[in-house]
């Protein structure tokens, strides 16, 4: 194990699974306790947090909750507070994905879309300011290489990215200079879990648009995430593109 962030805490939204779970793992090995948040993974958060508790005790909790409701979200800070004695890390990755073509987009779209990928990931900030500002510790926000060049049939979706990308330089702005505040651009990582996204002559597409001709891995993300948190003390207000070089070909 790595000791960089030995005795450290660290707060992973969506951390249950898939990016969120490869960024948990990559942050507890590198020495922090992690809390694991989720909203209906339990099960997945749950085998999660044993499988970290194994490696090394009491270094992993989880805590579910529903990022919609701004109210509850106070009670992660707390959580983690509780669990750890402090939080020194929060990584805002739980997202919601789906597609608003302009003539369909609704208001419950816009609210679970803009909700999940931009207005809980500011409240939560917020949330946590005073005690992220207490230890000098950091946040980073997973947003979308879509923020800068939106994808066709998903408006809703790119807006909130490009708005989460504003919200982490304002973060950088108003935190600092206690807390540094950066963001993680994913391109083709995992692919959604929508029907939609099995067409392989869709995938092929994208992986041809791709400078290395493949898509990533969860700990691609995981890796950029732990290098900004561990190894990046002057590094803040920056969005690190993870995307094997599709923004450069596209």
């Amino acid at each position: 194990m790595d000791a960089g962030l030995q005795g450290k805490v660290a707060l992973v939204t969506g951390g249950a699974r898939r990016v969120g779970a490869a960024i948990a793992r990559r942050l507890h090995g590198l020495g922090s306790a992690v809390l694991v948040h989720y909203r209906e993974s339990d099960t997945a958060a749950r085998a999660l947090a044993a499988e970290l508790n194994r490696e090394r005790r009491h270094s992993a909790a989880i805590a579910a909750c529903d990022l919609l409701q701004i109210r509850a979200l106070s009670g992660l800070v707390e959580a983690a507070v509780r669990e750890f004695g402090r939080l020194d890390v929060l990584v805002n990755n739980a997202s919601s994905f789906f597609p608003t073509p302009v003539g369909e987009i609704t208001e419950e779209a816009w609210a679970d879309l803009m909700g999940t990928n931009l207005k809980a990931p500011v409240f939560l900030s917020q949330a946590a300011a005073e005690e992220l500002m207490r230890r000098e510790g950091c946040i980073v926000n997973i947003v979308d290489i879509h923020a800068v060049y939106p994808m066709k049939d998903h408006l809703v979706y790119s807006a909130a990215k490009a708005g989460l990308v504003a919200a982490t330089r304002a973060l950088a702005r108003e935190l600092a200079p206690r807390v540094r505040a950066n963001a993680v651009a994913p391109g083709p990582i995992l692919w959604p879990e929508d029907s939609a996204w099995s067409d392989k002559g869709l995938r092929d597409h994208i992986i041809q648009r791709t400078l290395l001709k493949r898509v990533g891995e969860p700990d691609d993300i995981a890796k950029a995430v732990a290098f900004l948190v561990a190894d990046a003390p002057y590094v803040t207000g920056q969005v690190v593109n993870v995307d094997g070089g599709r923004t450069v070909a596209l």
